[in-house]
């Protein structure tokens, strides 16, 4: 059995941390034995990366509550994602899901965490990654290793809400995975039903509360197929969420006078609203890698296909009041259709990517691709199609690493060469159609970047890191029309005109043995992309713009205690060996960020997250979460008047049958603390205050359950597929970059 030295000394400037591993020890029939070793956290110099498979705390719910309880990770409705100061670019296993906000949170909230192997966040995506990549990546892989023979593992988990009602939620997935001699195939499939509840204040003139039933199914499927030293990899994943949304709703706005849309007069009002969502996700991608007697000399060709397509609707009940101007009540069954909306997305792309090592210094390697890519976008509401948006890039890479004693260099630059176009159609004043052009983006730009660490010590290193970045608008910032709800006082809209942002980000940061680290970054964007609410009379707008000028600086630091500290010698510590698994310990992560806009104000928030896990009688692991983030700061254009986050999780685990069969019971904030509540601070218009609360709090049940086989000589079959030109592992699933 592998173990870890884990020492942390609290006296000095040295901390060091072991890397916590997660082990998975499986006996197979005839006492065939299985074991894989699993880091919880890993830092390295341009990532972090998350194992999701063996922590209960965060995989017994959907990917979006599990990404919440990353530690120096926000997520919020109103500005998307943001890690350690850095906006995020959301990948589904190597490839951009290109949507943000509201969509990107459905589409997560559709998938079950159990489903995930890890996340990986590149906070420092090198060359051989798009520039379009942004600030930084999360790259979610739900990927798991092929092995010989089949094997087969069940997840699923049921919890419940009682926050005004009683609310059921459950995810079930099922993992096959075979080899042979001629090829490997893996399928992966599961659903999720959710049910939920939304309480919104929107100023005065909106409250509202939505019932929630979201519906999730997913199908994930690859080939892999040996040509000697060379691999064919086929991959074909299919996601689909179909959601219903009731809302209740009461307010002050601008309501039909006798059902007639032209004639709008002040009005008090009760309505009934359903919503329907439904979305389906299709990706193809196909890979050939070839390999050569050198293990780090490669060559891959690929080639993806990637078809969104999502319809959305809203119909009115009913609607009573008020209106203000003669005191005369209303009441009628109001429209069937207010909103009628559908889109779809299809992207193909083939990249090359090469690399292969060279005498550079003491050692080094050369990496260099291209890549080509057509994205066609269009959107319609009520059969006419009001934007049309295609664009193409072409770019090429080219990076060299180096290493001279104990310094490690990076330099690289990436060129990209955009066409941007499209049209938007829209109803004028006088209800008229016009036809308009979008500003087109043509550009060709170089986007370098470089990276410098002096590792001090095995595992302690100091790392200074630059890189020039874009961020296309995602479509789901373009697209024109609402897909989230429609009231009498509220109306949400994209902004086919947006512009791409420029980033240049800086970041200086010292690591110890993965956990330990202290680190600072800025990032200094043009034409960031921003979320805004403003109010115009008796109407709230939704808008989406662009900042001119743009800072966010961020510092943070992770500090891990194992409590033996409180009973224990240092110096018997540093000699004990000791498997992580077994033993008691807190990990404490602060983190301080700053967002600098022109003509605005902002304070600087923290955020704080609290980690221990403590091992009780019989073997069962409790894990407590705590997350908090200080209130009064500005986040954007928003200025939390309530803490983003303030959750408080338990997590009980118990291992059984040769660690075949993992059971937990969770509870996830405890406290009912989280909830949204931001003053907007738009460029120009009044302030509006909101607030939204779903039903947070919840318990329920995880198992994960490794089925036994008749296979009495399945054994992992490592390195099926490469992971990254850095990294040789993973699973039959296509990984990509």
């Amino acid at each position: 059995m592998k173990k870890t030295i884990f020492a942390l000394s609290l006296i000095g400037t040295i901390l060091t941390y072991a890397q916590e591993k997660n082990e998975v020890k499986e006996k197979q029939i005839e006492g065939v034995t299985i074991t894989k070793t699993k880091k919880a956290v890993e830092q390295k110099a341009d990532r972090t990366i998350f194992d999701f498979s063996e922590q209960p705390q965060l995989n017994n719910g959907n990917v979006l509550e599990g990404i919440k309880k990353l530690p120096g990770l926000v997520s919020t409705d109103i500005a998307g994602m943001m890690y350690q100061g850095k906006i995020l670019d959301v990948y589904l296993n190597g490839r951009p899901l290109n949507i943000t906000s509201n969509e990107l949170n459905s589409f997560l909230e559709g998938m079950p965490a159990n489903s995930v192997d890890r996340i990986e966040v590149i906070t420092q995506p090198g060359a051989e990654f798009p520039a379009t990549s942004g600030g930084a990546i999360m790259n979610i892989i739900t990927n798991k290793n092929a092995n010989k023979y089949l094997t087969a593992t069940y997840s699923g988990n049921y919890s419940f809400t009682n926050y005004d009602k009683f609310r059921s939620r459950t995810t079930n997935s099922v993992n096959l995975n075979a080899r042979n001699k001629i090829f490997g195939w893996q399928l992966n499939v599961g659903q999720n039903y959710r049910e939920s509840m939304l309480n919104g204040q929107q100023d005065e003139l909106l409250t509202s509360k939505t019932d929630r039933i979201g519906r999730g199914y997913f199908a994930k499927s690859g080939l892999t197929f040996d040509l000697g030293q060379d691999r064919l990899l086929v991959n074909y994943d299919i996601y689909h969420n179909n959601n219903d949304n009731y809302t209740l709703s009461n307010g002050h706005g601008d309501v039909p006078y006798q059902n007639d849309p032209t004639d709008l007069r002040e009005a008090y009002f009760d309505a009934s609203d359903a919503a329907r969502t439904n979305n389906l996700r299709q990706e193809a991608v196909v890979t050939y890698q070839k390999r050569f007697a050198d293990k780090s000399q490669k060559l891959d060709f690929q080639f993806g296909y990637t078809r969104s397509d999502s319809k959305f609707a809203q119909d009115n009940f009913f609607q009573k009041g008020t209106y203000v101007q003669n005191s005369e009540d209303f009441k009628y069954p109001g429209r069937d259709n207010v909103l009628n909306n559908e889109s779809n997305m299809n992207i193909a792309n083939f990249k090359i990517d090469y690399s292969q090592p060279i005498k550079l210094l003491d050692g080094g390697k050369v990496s260099f691709g291209g890549l080509y890519e057509r994205q066609d976008y269009d959107t319609e509401s009520f059969g006419i199609t009001n934007l049309d948006y295609q664009r193409q890039t072409a770019s090429t890479y080219l990076e060299f690493q180096a290493k001279l004693k104990k310094f490690d260099f990076i330099l690289g630059s990436r060129a990209e060469n955009y066409d941007i176009s499209g049209i938007t159609r829209y109803f004028d004043k006088q209800g008229n159609l016009v036809q308009a052009d979008l500003i087109p983006f043509n550009k060709f730009k170089l986007f370098p970047n470089a990276s410098v660490q002096y590792n001090l010590m095995n595992q302690v290193y100091v790392a200074a890191n630059y890189n020039k970045k874009i961020s296309l608008p995602s479509i789901s910032a373009l697209n024109p029309n609402n897909v989230t709800f429609s009231g009498p006082s509220t109306e949400v809209t994209g902004n086919p005109n947006l512009q791409p942002t420029i980033f240049d980000n800086y970041e200086l940061k010292i690591s110890a043995f993965d956990y330990a680290f202290i680190g600072y970054s800025v990032s200094s964007a043009s034409n960031q992309v921003a979320q805004i609410i403003r109010k115009d009379g008796r109407k709230l707008f939704n808008e989406q713009v662009n900042i001119s000028n743009m800072k966010i600086h961020n510092f943070n630091v992770g500090l891990p205690i194992p409590f033996m500290i409180f009973s224990k010698p240092m110096s018997e510590i540093m000699k004990f060996n000791f498997n992580p698994d077994k033993i008691n310990f807190m990990y404490l992560y602060a983190g301080y960020q700053k967002h600098e806009i022109d003509n605005l104000n902002n304070k600087g928030f923290w955020i704080f997250n609290i980690m221990t896990q403590l091992i009780l009688p019989k073997g069962i692991k409790l894990t407590a979460n705590y997350s908090y983030l200080t209130p009064k700061a500005g986040y954007f254009y928003f200025t939390a008047e309530k803490p983003f986050n303030n959750s408080f999780d338990l997590t009980l685990t118990k291992k059984f049958m040769d660690n075949r069969l993992t059971v937990s019971v969770f509870a996830n904030d405890i406290f009912n603390g989280q909830v949204m509540q931001v003053r907007s601070n738009p460029p120009s218009g009044t302030p509006v205050m909101i607030s939204s609360k779903y039903d947070t709090r919840n318990f329920g049940l995880s198992v994960n359950y490794k089925i036994p086989t008749r296979n009495k000589l399945a054994k992992e079959d490592a390195n099926i597929l490469n992971q990254t030109k850095k990294e040789d592992n993973g699973g039959v699933m296509q990984q990509g970059q």
